[in-house]
């Protein structure tokens, strides 16, 4: 849980000392009233001791918000210094912890309402309901417990379709949505006129030839073609191997094809059960990195690494990780639902520009973390850790909620 961990006391008496206290720094801080049935106001920043200086300063004094951000319409600016009590934050140089905790102190303030006061878009999806008699792929962005195959998530539903339109073409399952009758008489659609279907409305295929053909399907994106490359690949090499180079020119052209489609793929989209990925970001503390497992539509709560420490203990940072990444008993998950956590996760990865790392777990048989990638990354990422001036800002609010 990425709670606000620390406090300041308002007493506007004091109000001078009470903003030197507040770092000029990147949080998640929410003010709370003395009346204790009144809303606390919630809200992240890039300045935590200039963002509260406008909600708390006496109006008409250097940074207050009848200084410089008066509205020019008839709502006055927002001023809590009448009914503030206390300050709790926490300290966030990263965007992407500042959005998880921003996520959990608006989750729990408004369950009802997060999303829409977040912003936060569900996850486009591709899926795959394998327990259907004939089933397709489709796009989607909503998860539910039906057992059905889902890969993803893209930057956009637009994206999603993009790509299914494109490489569904390699495949032969339908894409109409009317039910399938098997019927001879039936004139079937364009899609089995074009010989992009094997045509079951029409009885042109048996039940088990289409089931074959949709597990191709799901057995590319499980794999991220690596299943259809591979299958292209050996089919070349036998039609070369008989002297039919004709057609092996032909499989070669479409394995090209195949490559260029998958280069275009971004590196997030995974079978959900199949996404296991570590995320690197900056931590509060200087020379600290916090990594974050995602999985299978989850977040782990963070490990912090302070390499300062680490450097005098007698066990190796790639131990520490792999009992971290390679724990057998689940780890203390973030309270969010799987569609916001691959939302939240998402929204980070397709940012630009994107702060801190990911690296995933390499996808089965060969299932594996790439520890000295880890390592190197986190050098990166210590590299870029930088104190923020008191005026710095650039860092784009994920949401208020008041």
């Amino acid at each position: 849980m990425l709670a606000l961990d620390q406090a300041a006391e308002f007493d506007p008496a004091c109000d001078g000392d009470f903003f030197k206290s507040l770092p000029p720094r990147p949080a998640v801080y929410r003010v709370e009233a003395r009346a204790e049935d009144a809303r606390p106001y919630l809200r992240c920043t890039s300045n935590l001791r200039r963002s509260c200086r406008r909600l708390l300063a006496l109006a008409g004094t250097p940074g207050g918000v009848a200084e410089k951000e008066a509205p020019s319409g008839p709502r006055p600016p927002l001023n809590l210094r009448d009914v503030a009590g206390r300050v709790r934050y926490r300290l966030t140089p990263s965007p992407f912890e500042q959005s998880l905790t921003l996520y959990q102190q608006a989750r729990e303030l408004f369950p009802r309402t997060y999303r829409e006061r977040l912003r936060l878009a569900p996850p486009a999806l591709l899926k795959i309901n394998l327990a259907k008699e004939y089933p397709r792929c489709s796009v989607t962005q909503r998860m539910s417990g039906d057992g059905a195959f889902y890969f993803g998530p893209f930057p956009s539903r637009r994206g999603a379709e993009e790509f299914a339109q494109e490489f569904l073409t390699l495949f032969k399952i339908r894409r109409c949505h009317i039910p399938i009758r098997r019927d001879p008489e039936f004139p079937g659609c364009i899609y089995s006129e074009m010989k992009m279907c094997l045509g079951p409305c029409y009885a042109g295929c048996t039940k088990p030839e289409y089931d074959a053909e949709a597990l191709r399907v799901a057995g590319f994106l499980s794999s991220r073609g690596g299943s259809l490359i591979a299958e292209l690949e050996a089919e070349r090499d036998r039609a070369a191997a008989s002297e039919d180079f004709e057609s092996a020119a032909l499989v070669h052209k479409k394995r090209e094809k195949v490559g260029a489609l998958l280069r275009r793929l971004p590196e997030l989209p995974r079978r959900i059960g199949l996404l296991d990925a570590a995320i690197l970001q900056p931590a509060a503390v200087a020379g600290s990195v916090l990594v974050f497992r995602v999985r299978a539509g989850s977040i782990a709560d963070p490990l912090l690494l302070n390499f300062r420490e680490l450097s005098s203990m007698p066990r190796s940072v790639e131990m520490i990780l792999r009992d971290y990444l390679e724990s057998e008993a689940p780890p203390a998950v973030l309270d969010a639902s799987p569609a916001d956590a691959l939302s939240l996760v998402a929204r980070w990865f397709y940012s630009k520009p994107r702060s801190g790392e990911i690296l995933f777990r390499e996808i089965p048989p060969a299932s594996d973390w790439p520890y000295r990638q880890i390592l190197r990354a986190c050098a990166r990422v210590l590299e870029r850790q930088e104190p923020l001036s008191p005026g710095a800002s650039g860092t784009r609010s994920t949401g208020e909620a008041s």
